[in-house]
């Protein structure tokens, strides 16, 4: 079979493999969709500490069950599924306390094991054992289900920034995330939902899909928000973009009792931002992080994406075959598309 291998920095090579045998508790899945994100660009340009070359990328997965393990049950050849990402161990104090998302012991599809830029790959049995293998709803098709894995961790976003009814919330970042960001705010009742970006040409792009109640650029976004809520600010603000600017200004524009979601991660070399301490102090402001997603959140994505709830067949600009992965990768660098997925 074909893979896409990480090498190293700069060194991402499609080449062949042996076909994957699944081990006892594992499942052998024929992989249909395998969709791209920041993180693969990261990954290719600068590696990553969990990753030990060589290793297959891809963490956004779906597909269907080719062969299961001696110990394996309830799954069998033809079940489409979708994988986690971001697998708890289920063991560990943080797990058994409901907090799968910061397990200490977290390891992770296409880092610590083979992932999806690959005709066939296997699901371990870690995933299995936490409920990490999801039944693709009936009327959802493989592309579709592939960005559950994404929305699974802007759902975890936004409960924690308790974005709900009535509330106007702001998203800085129009890349596929704040897209999804905007889609989840409006079905979970927000009133008005504005994206910004500092890239005028993908804000256009994704706003003729997501259709924010405005889309705004510049420099002075807080002014900005601050005019179209009457001076009030908003309710939440969600920074989905590694931006540390975009983290200050979240401060500056967020009404009293105000909910700030540093969803984008900053550079490991730049991670400190200024903190206006008084506003968080007088304002009486929450500011929250967010890091990926649990088994429950893929599942629960895959039930919005069903019911139309969070709609995401439009906002997949670009399939394209495994061959073309690099070009893939590329162009989610440039800022060229929504959401590029992989169809190995």
């Amino acid at each position: 079979m074909k893979v896409a291998r990480f090498h190293a920095p700069g060194d991402i090579r499609v080449e062949d493999a042996a076909e994957p045998v699944p081990g006892p508790g594992d499942v052998a899945i024929r992989v249909r969709n395998c969709s791209t994100c920041g993180t693969d660009v990261k990954i290719s340009r600068f590696g990553h500490h969990h990753i030990r070359p060589p290793r297959v990328m891809g963490h956004e997965i779906a597909g269907e069950v080719v062969a299961t393990g001696a110990d394996v049950t309830g799954w069998a050849p033809g079940d489409r599924v979708q994988v986690i990402a971001a697998i708890p161990c289920g063991r560990c104090e943080e797990c058994r306390r409901g907090h799968l998302t910061v397990c200490p012991n977290q390891e992770s599809m296409g880092y610590h094991y083979d992932g999806g830029f690959a005709e066939y790959t296997v699901v371990p049995a870690k995933v299995l054992a936490v409920g990490g293998l999801n039944r693709i709803p009936d009327g959802v098709g493989f592309a579709e289900a592939s960005v559950a894995e994404p929305l699974a961790c802007v759902l975890n976003g936004q409960e924690l920034a308790r974005v709900g009814d009535g509330d106007d919330v702001v998203v800085i970042g129009a890349g596929p995330i704040g897209c999804l960001h905007v889609r989840l705010a409006r079905s979970r009742g927000a009133a008005r939902v504005f994206l910004a970006d500092i890239n005028a040409e993908r804000l256009e792009m994704s706003a003729e899909r997501v259709r924010p109640d405005a889309a705004l650029t510049g420099t002075d976004l807080v002014d900005q928000v601050l005019k179209l809520t009457d001076g009030r600010g908003a309710d939440v603000v969600v920074t989905a973009a590694a931006s540390g600017a975009a983290q200050e200004q979240a401060l500056g524009m967020a009404a009293r009792q105000g909910r700030i979601s540093f969803f984008g991660g900053l550079p490991k070399d730049d991670p400190v931002i200024a903190c206006d301490s008084n506003l968080v102090h007088y304002r009486e402001l929450t500011i929250v992080g967010a890091n990926g997603s649990s088994p429950a959140h893929n599942a629960r994505a895959l039930r919005l994406i069903a019911s139309g709830a969070v709609p995401v067949a439009d906002l997949i600009t670009h399939r394209l075959p495994l061959a073309s992965v690099l070009d893939g990768i590329e162009t989610v660098a440039r800022g060229a598309a929504i959401k590029v997925t992989i169809e190995p």
